[in-house]
């Protein structure tokens, strides 16, 4: 009977440990307002330890989290995992991805976007941010919903490109001739030609072993892409030219976004902000310990005199005399950003 009796006591216990363990089960789809859970991919080109990610694992996702109780969740995709820039953006435009943070892929239908990237449009991160976070930062992405089904969400920031070399640029005779790797974009390789140099357009994949083999003198990028490709070990100079800005901006499918509650909705807007701006901090951060660091590898750095940048911004103008006349809107649009200063 004793027997008997333990075994009773054992099967209830074993009955209410089932029931409460299918309880949590069931909670853990669900949140506690009834809601189905939903789960947010979110794609970048980015290595891991990048500002951008740095500023999606420390803002963006536990916001998101929290503050939706428990409605959505977040999973980061970083360093291309799903797709280079323009397959994971088709992924956010078909829907089979719900977010991403890429570049301005976007321009060569949107021809706004195109803008930022304009050579000397900017002076620093001050101008950048007002200009951007600002009414005409709205303007330069209002047809991305109509036209590609992406809402735009939050500009971020890649950084300040640079002309890096193995010898010393002070002035523009030290432009001319140099065999400069650029990427393949029609508006970057105008503006290395406008400037006297020799342009080779090749992937960013082949640029180390190219400055090794001395197939190219130089490169441009930010220098947190100098430090992080390892390419200070073939290089010996920096020119602090600042020539273009390069952003980048939070995207969500539109389809995916309208299908949210209110509340949820606000939740990504509010996030999308404070996680870009964040990312606008640590890059500005980043730039004073990049620099540090690669002076500490004997990289040296030259920071171009007024009489010096006003030759680069003119012999860069025939791109804007071009704008101007191919986009009825584009000497007014840039009279506007520079006004910001």
């Amino acid at each position: 009977m004793k027997l008997k009796k333990g075994l009773g006591v054992m099967m209830v216990a074993a009955l209410l440990s089932s029931l409460l363990l299918s309880g949590c089960g069931s909670q853990s789809s669900s949140s506690s307002s009834g809601e189905k859970t939903k789960t947010i991919k979110i794609a970048n080109y980015f290595a891991k330890d990048h500002p951008q990610n740095v500023a999606l694992r420390e803002k963006f996702k536990p916001m998101v989290e929290k503050e939706s109780g428990g409605t959505l969740k977040v999973q980061i995709y970083d360093n291309s995992t799903l797709g280079a820039e323009k397959e994971f953006y088709d992924g956010v435009r078909n829907g089979t991805i719900e977010m991403g943070i890429p570049g301005l892929i976007m321009q060569a239908d949107i021809e706004k976007m195109a803008v930022p990237e304009w050579p000397f449009l900017f002076k620093d991160y001050e101008h950048v941010k007002k200009v951007l976070n600002g009414p005409i930062g709205k303007e330069l992405t209002e047809d991305m919903e109509k036209k590609h089904g992406v809402k735009p969400l939050a500009w971020s920031a890649n950084g300040f490109r640079m002309f890096s070399s193995n010898k010393a640029l002070q002035d523009m005779n030290d432009l001319k001739g140099l065999r400069m790797r650029m990427p393949n974009i029609p508006n970057y390789i105008k503006l290395g030609k406008l400037l006297g140099m020799n342009v080779t357009p090749m992937p960013i994949s082949e640029v180390f072993s190219a400055l090794e083999q001395k197939v190219v003198d130089g490169q441009d990028n930010p220098v947190a892409t100098l430090r992080a490709s390892g390419w200070y070990e073939v290089q010996s100079n920096v020119l602090e030219s600042k020539h273009m800005f390069s952003p980048n901006i939070y995207i969500i499918n539109s389809k995916f976004f309208n299908g949210l509650s209110k509340k949820q909705q606000k939740v990504i807007e509010k996030a999308s902000k404070s996680a870009a701006d964040y990312e606008f901090g640590l890059m500005e951060k980043s730039y004073d310990a990049d620099k540090k660091f690669l002076s500490g590898k004997n990289v040296k750095f030259t920071t171009p005199d007024a009489a010096f940048e006003k030759k680069m911004e003119d012999a860069a103008q025939p791109m804007y005399d071009e704008f101007y006349k191919q986009y009825d809107w584009a000497e007014d649009l840039v009279k506007r950003i520079k006004a910001e200063q």
